[in-house]
């Protein structure tokens, strides 16, 4: 099974998109940033999870 992070992290990263997206569409700079970052975040703790799954020699 994947590791928790892993999962978490593309969560947080299609959430980011969506936000983006929607920021995007209404000329929210705001929430388009705020879309951004999450989708930074997202892959950072997707990464981490892989980091670990690596570990774990999965």
């Amino acid at each position: 099974m994947a590791d928790k992070d892993r999962i978490e992290g593309a969560v947080k990263n299609i959430g980011g998109k969506i936000k983006e997206g929607i920021g995007n569409l209404t000329g929210d700079e705001k929430l388009k940033a705020e879309g951004n970052a999450d989708q930074v975040e997202g892959k950072v703790q997707n990464a981490v999870g892989g980091a670990k799954d690596a570990l774990r020699g999965k």
